[in-house]
């Protein structure tokens, strides 16, 4: 006959977890983690929002309004007009072939970017450190080369009448590039600005990724390389998960930086760019001041802005889960 256990002596229930449900309850440390990041971050997006309110709320204010020349010397207050700047550009076919020519670029000229960095900063992973270090000294004078200086070296370059690249392919026998002007078709244009934009972001791409590369763990590769994996697929399997998070933060810098071109693109077409190598930075400027449609140019503005939003939300978004990795 099995004896009945009284209460006092039957196995206690597992107490259930507290949980911080009264006024005075400690926050767990791991949502106390997670906030961590916006805290650091909150003084510099303070003073950001406390220098850039003012010319952008000045922006919007103009974009919704009728502003001519003759309002800025006069004081007066222009007309209101609501949304019809926007209806403007949004149902001219201009301003959307300068947006798809700002977007196409930014995609191939990032990709680039990305790819050439990358093979970049493998490369000094590879070589003696006094290269390494010559190869970095060389990138920073090219990082820090002001954008206009490079961009009128490229000019320079590829002048049609004394520019060195026509002269070295016109030593090519059989090709005559005398006096050969890159920017008269659109195309061979494009391929210059682009190659100067990749040219001066490879650098901090480089530099930036190769620090990543110094933090994939060694022992993983020569593990690769025990189970007979090939170079591609050790980059492909090992390396480039491990930098996953620091190529996706440095593209969306470089989609940031490339979709605001407008420094090279003016330089290289003496202030006077034609239409076909608009993008929507000097589309805005065009207008604005070549014009003096100054309401038009503001929304325009706006309209950038409001695309690229979503893209230095992304980057925020990223910066904040990379602090918050253990």
């Amino acid at each position: 006959m099995h004896a009945v256990e009284s209460p006092a002596t039957a196995p206690s229930a597992p107490a259930a977890p507290s949980t911080p449900d009264k006024p005075g309850a400690r926050v767990p440390r791991r949502r106390r983690r997670e906030w961590t990041p916006l805290y650091l971050a909150l003084p510099a997006l303070i003073l950001l929002a406390a220098l850039l309110a003012y010319p952008f709320g000045r922006m919007l204010v103009v974009s919704f309004q009728d502003m001519q020349l003759r309002h800025l010397f006069s004081g007066a207050t222009p007309p209101w007009i609501g949304f019809d700047n926007y209806t403007q550009i949004l149902t001219d076919g201009v301003f959307w072939s300068v947006v798809l020519r700002t977007a196409v670029f930014t995609v191939v000229s990032v990709a680039i970017s990305i790819v050439l960095g990358l093979a970049v900063a493998l490369l000094m992973g590879r070589v003696s450190n006094a290269v390494r270090v010559a190869m970095v000294i060389t990138m920073m004078f090219v990082w820090a080369i002001p954008q206009l200086v490079s961009a009128q070296i490229f000019k320079w370059m590829v002048d049609a009448d004394f520019g060195v690249l026509n002269y070295l392919i016109d030593k090519i026998p059989g090709v005559d590039f005398a006096n050969h002007s890159w920017f008269a078709d659109p195309k061979q244009g494009w391929i210059v600005i682009t190659t100067l934009v990749v040219w001066a972001g490879i650098p901090f791409l480089a530099i930036t990724l190769h620090a990543g590369l110094t933090q994939v763990p060694h022992e993983l590769r020569e593990a690769a390389l025990v189970d007979g994996a090939s170079a591609w697929q050790t980059l492909r399997n090992i390396v480039l998960p491990v930098l996953r998070p620091l190529l996706v933060i440095v593209t969306t810098l470089s989609v940031i930086w490339n979709f605001g071109l407008f420094t090279q693109v003016w330089a290289l077409r003496d202030s006077k760019p034609e239409q076909e190598y608009q993008t929507l930075a000097t589309y805005a400027f065009t207008q604005a001041f070549g014009r003096s449609e100054y309401s038009v140019g503001s929304a325009i503005s706006v309209v950038t802005v409001l695309l690229m939003l979503g893209v230095m939300a992304f980057y925020i978004r990223q910066m904040f889960q990379i602090g918050d990795v253990d």
